[in-house]
């Protein structure tokens, strides 16, 4: 049984310029106990995406007549989609889905304490008086690793090291018991050392509760590290997907060997990186056909994918690119 299953998610907002579309026809679906990674480089639509499984985007959206986002909770289903009043969307922000932003500082209420918001955030999402909510979230700092969390429970944002405003963020995430965790490139912002403390901690969580996470980045080599399966998003669109070890390995799509060769390589610290040529187009320029095309060095002029839209086929068992059956390539 699936926690959560997206199908055709199509977001749009409404500019001067007529309708911008971010996410273009994606679908995809976690278990309990799963870490997906969503990745790409900024703008490819991995945050806009998150955002849309707990409708946090900006009044301008418009989605998709046929997008479907359905959470499968104890009680049963539950059409988000279809929600429309905040008040019905309580039973998934901050309940059922929690989420961490990049950057916690600008989470954080500067003028509240971190335990006045972890409280109010009990009290709206559960049946716990103030007492039963201050003790629980002492107790979240305390596990995500937190010195003294009696103390920040008393303390604003400000007065928190990076690292512990990102675990302080992690607890009132958790406090709730969600089922299913979205993590907003939580780690961009640390130094190496806390980022693989927090990396260990959300691996951690998964296995002591059960959730799944959804994990945005623009790192392959942080997904490798925490993620079962992988998503990877180009202006808007999902170009490869499968699990983390099969895509990593034997990459099917250009991009996502773009995304590898980008990467530093440990067993040659001396080789040069090789960037994707040229930039990310704006959501208002979009190309026609594969919307890689314009950056793809392995396409000859003239190729299909500069015309038509290449649907997501299977390269391997559960492993997806946007090829042309007839471009697949033979993987080991």
């Amino acid at each position: 049984m699936s926690l959560i299953d997206v199908k055709n998610l199509t977001v749009q907002f409404k500019t001067d310029e007529g309708l911008v579309t971010a996410v273009d026809d994606v679908s995809f679906s976690l278990k309990p106990g799963e870490v997906m990674g969503l990745v790409g480089e900024s703008g490819s639509g991995k945050s806009v995406t998150a955002k849309s499984l707990m409708k946090l985007n900006a009044r301008n959206t418009v989605y998709g007549s046929d997008s479907r986002i359905t959470l499968h909770l104890d009680d049963g289903p539950v059409d988000v989609m279809g929600l429309k009043r905040p008040r019905d969307m309580q039973v998934v922000r901050g309940g059922a889905v929690s989420m961490i932003f990049q950057e916690p500082m600008a989470s954080f209420a500067p003028a509240m304490t971190i335990g006045s918001q972890m409280v109010e955030q009990l009290l709206i999402h559960t049946n716990m008086n103030k007492k039963q909510a201050k003790d629980l979230s002492i107790e979240m700092l305390d596990r995500v690793g937190i010195l003294d969390p009696a103390i920040r429970f008393g303390q604003y944002a400000f007065e928190l090291s990076g690292g512990m405003r990102q675990r302080a963020m992690i607890a009132m995430a958790l406090s709730t018991k969600p089922k299913l965790l979205i993590a907003d490139e939580p780690t961009t912002a640390l130094d190496v050392t806390i980022q693989a403390q927090v990396l260990d901690l959300m691996r951690d969580l998964v296995s002591e509760f059960g959730m799944g996470i959804i994990f945005i980045t623009h790192d392959l080599s942080v997904v490798a590290q925490t993620a079962d399966k992988v998503a990877v998003m180009y202006l808007g669109r999902i170009l490869e997907s499968g699990p983390v070890r099969d895509v990593i390995r034997t990459p099917a799509h250009a991009y996502t060997r773009g995304l590898l060769n980008a990467l530093p390589r440990l067993d040659d610290l001396d080789a040069p990186l090789t960037p994707i040529p040229g930039d990310i187009p704006s959501p208002l320029e979009r190309p026609n056909g594969c919307v890689f095309h314009p950056r793809n060095p392995e396409l000859q002029p003239g190729s299909r994918y500069e015309t038509e839209r290449p649907p997501l086929t299977e390269v391997s068992p559960g492993h997806f690119a946007a090829l042309f059956p007839e471009d697949v390539p033979s993987l080991p």
